[in-house]
């Protein structure tokens, strides 16, 4: 089968879309990706070896209606592109991730006949997701509660959020040697997503003596390339702390990293709770308050429910109550073990193959008409 996968504006759509593409192509499917021509996308498919088309979509504020009117044009024009697109390459299926573009790629597999199936990644459905899902052939999610609003309920399944195969692979031996931290090390990783978090960034420099004092714990610390330089600076590491204490502001080898990872400080994106849930690590998660919708406070509420993590809001992110949460978890192997066994209940290792079922499924269903 030929298959178009779409999705752009955050990484948090893309990497499991690149997890789909990974299994599709194993199980000898053909696949190309549809993005913005400047989004990251644009970037991360090309360096994956996926085709990739460019389509111009902007987002629109409701309450200024020139740019309801700008956007909506944008998105006419694309989806006649695409359907000049779907003609040439005649795909059998269509899957979306969310993000504006996938509106006219949506709209032009309508006008085909090509079935839409839609992945959402996080508790709370976006926009493009919602909209689209009114005709699309099934609706995937990570998380049940985002698909109370779809009327059709029998399309509606929950296949986990795919991530790829580099972070399932990795071992721990593996992110040790690469990190350079000893194999019975207590090792913390802290990070705030692709651009770091200023008050996660803040509450670990004020801890970064109480952490080193710890016996044989170590620090990783992805502070955002732009915080780089100014956490750098507040730490002030010896050359001593240095070897227990790495501060970077970004790190692409993430695979590895979170497979040596004994503790998880993170904000609460669908990409970061799939790849901590993927490696069963313990969490202590800071959901970013302006999320929309809140959505990542409600991601985070789904693993303090089954045990895998515990939330502190993020204006509580320099309270002593976080440090304690911290320096407790380090202290005791017995709790992070039953944290890590709830984040395996997720499944998320097996969720690109379970979508990449649902893709097959709906382009078998096709052709046999």
């Amino acid at each position: 089968m030929r298959i178009v996968l779409s999705g752009g504006g955050t990484a948090g759509h893309i990497n499991p879309a690149l997890a789909l593409a990974e299994v599709l192509i194993e199980r000898g499917h053909e696949v190309m990706y549809a993005g913005t021509p400047n989004g990251v996308e644009s970037k991360l498919v090309p360096a994956a070896g996926i085709p990739f088309k460019g389509f111009e979509a902007a987002g629109f504020d409701r309450s200024h209606p020139l740019s309801l009117a700008k956007g909506l044009r944008k998105i006419s024009k694309s989806s006649k592109l695409a359907v000049k697109w779907f003609l040439e390459i005649r795909p059998d299926v269509v899957v979306v991730f969310g993000g504006y573009v996938c509106l006219p790629v949506a709209q032009a597999a309508k006008r085909m006949d090509i079935p839409v199936v839609i992945h959402e990644q996080n508790s709370v459905m976006g926009m493009a997701n919602d909209f689209i899902s009114k005709d699309a052939t099934a609706v995937c999610l990570t998380y049940k509660a985002a698909g109370h609003g779809v009327k059709d309920q029998s399309k509606v399944l929950v296949t986990g959020n795919p991530v790829r195969s580099s972070v399932l692979k990795a071992t721990r031996e593996e992110g040790r040697d690469y990190l350079g931290i000893p194999q019975d090390a207590t090792m913390l990783l802290v990070f705030g997503g692709s651009l770091g978090a200023r008050h996660i960034n803040t509450a670990l420099v004020a801890m970064k003596d109480q952490l080193l004092a710890m016996d044989n714990v170590y620090v990783v610390h992805i502070t955002g390339p732009k915080e780089l330089d100014t956490v750098t600076e507040a730490l002030s590491l010896t050359d001593e702390e240095k070897k227990r204490y790495f501060a970077m502001g970004y790190q692409d080898h993430m695979g590895e990293t979170l497979a040596a990872a004994d503790l998880v400080v993170s904000r609460a994106g669908a990409s970061s709770l799939a790849e901590i849930s993927a490696r069963c690590i313990p969490s202590v998660l800071i959901p970013f308050p302006y999320a929309t919708a809140d959505h990542q406070t409600v991601n985070a509420s789904e693993y303090v429910g089954r045990g895998a993590a515990v939330l502190i809001e993020d204006d509580k992110v320099e309270d002593p109550e976080f440090a304690n949460k911290v320096f407790g978890l380090l202290r005791n192997p017995e709790e992070r073990a039953k944290m890590s066994e709830a984040a395996a209940s997720f499944e998320t290792q097996d969720a690109a193959n379970k979508l990449g079922d649902v893709v097959e499924l709906v382009g078998l269903e096709r052709k046999n008409k």
